[in-house]
């Protein structure tokens, strides 16, 4: 069994790189499941929209870490653990990385502070490859503008942050994986979407995950 995290801002292919994924890990009859953060649990669904929406009052800073954490700790507990402990492959889109950019890099809350809450939420589970896919910030709101003509939903509280916000996001995502090169996998989101699930599997053959 593997923990994938797959992390980006919004618009940069995760969902669709996850759904490569999951054909190939049904070619091999491997068990797998996909979730994803804020959320995963009926308890972080609720968490979710409270942090997402745009109505209604929004959480200070520290309220927002501390409920995406709230979120993680049920997530990890009814979820993933246990789902690792039978074996089964867990791809979850976004997990700590993302705290660590969204409310350290985007809210400037220290990043120490963020980690440490990270490590309390899930007992210091760690996934065993978080995948980067970095796309730029001009990128990202073309695609996402895109989506929204597309199928009419709006953008949610955290979308529609200002460019600078998302630009230290990306930064903040960089910098973690620089730190950690064998924990992480950075792809080109630019790339198009066969290519990237090319490197992905070719990345996972090479650090014997798959």
């Amino acid at each position: 069994m593997s923990f994938l995290v797959f992390e980006g801002l919004d618009g940069s292919g995760k969902s669709s790189l996850m759904v490569a994924l999951e054909q190939e890990l049904q070619n091999k009859n491997i068990s797998f499941y996909r979730t994803r953060e804020p959320g995963g649990t009926p308890l972080g669904d609720e968490i979710r929209n409270m942090i997402l929406r745009k109505e209604g009052p929004a959480p200070v800073s520290r309220a927002e870490l501390l409920l995406y954490e709230a979120s993680r700790a049920q997530h990890v507990e009814q979820i993933i653990r246990p789902k690792l402990a039978s074996g089964v492959w867990v791809l979850c889109d976004r997990f700590t990385a993302s705290s660590v950019a969204f409310q350290g890099g985007g809210r400037d809350i220290s990043e120490s502070d963020v980690v440490s809450l990270n490590n309390f939420a899930t007992g210091n589970l760690k996934p065993d490859l978080t995948i980067l896919l970095d796309l730029s910030v001009e990128e990202s709101r073309r695609r996402r503008q895109g989506r929204g003509a597309q199928n009419g939903e709006e953008e949610d509280r955290i979308e529609s942050e200002a460019d600078s916000f998302h630009e230290k996001v990306r930064l903040s995502f960089l910098k973690q994986a620089k730190a950690d090169s064998k924990g992480w996998l950075v792809l080109n989101a630019q790339e198009p979407p066969q290519v990237l699930f090319q490197q992905l599997v070719q990345a996972l053959h090479e650090r014997k995950i798959l």
